[in-house]
């Protein structure tokens, strides 16, 4: 039985579409690994430092004592071997990343076999969000509270030099 996963990428920036699988596999497995890429090909907002230290303290505001924050550099399946994980975690929005979701993860199973790679959806009422949205939204001025918690929320203003737009608006619905 597996106990722990590794759930990676480059949380530029978390979104609650993000933390909903984190804290649904923080269920699921006894152990979970957020693993923040440094090494990127996407042109980053924030430092693989400024991103993990965010996911840190909204894993902390939500008691999720299970599941640790991590930078790594190089290849996944390479920072998996070296922390004996065998599942890694993968997110899909929409059809759109299933293709290169796909090829990443064909790829990995024929470079490190005795990895899985599991794939997990958001909850509906996050499935549009993406981290390229959300800093478009807050690049121009706009409202992002309703896609990212507060410390992320605080850091985009503090990155684009805006107030915090949290006034009260409508939150997302959850499914219970």
């Amino acid at each position: 039985m597996t106990k722990m996963a590794i759930y990676a990428g480059t949380f530029d920036p978390l979104t609650f579409g993000h933390l909903d699988l984190v804290s649904r596999c923080s269920e699921i497995f006894g152990s979970l690994i957020v693993a923040v890429s440094a090494d990127t090909m996407k042109r980053t907002l924030f430092t693989a430092g400024e991103r993990a230290g965010m996911i840190r303290e909204v894993v902390d505001q939500l008691g999720l004592p299970n599941v640790s924050v991590e930078i790594f550099d190089g290849l996944l399946i390479n920072y998996a071997r070296s922390k004996q994980v065998r599942v890694l975690i993968r997110g899909l929005r929409a059809y759109s990343d299933f293709e290169y979701e796909f090829q990443m993860a064909l790829t990995n199973r024929k470079l490190a076999p005795e990895i899985e790679t599991l794939f997990m959806m958001p909850k509906e009422n996050h499935s549009y969000v993406s981290s390229s949205t959300v800093k478009e939204v807050a690049g121009l001025g706009g409202r992002t509270a309703d896609f990212v918690p507060d410390p992320v929320l605080r850091a985009l203003a503090s990155k684009f030099g805006q107030p915090v737009h949290s006034e009260p608006g409508p939150r997302p619905q959850e499914d219970r």
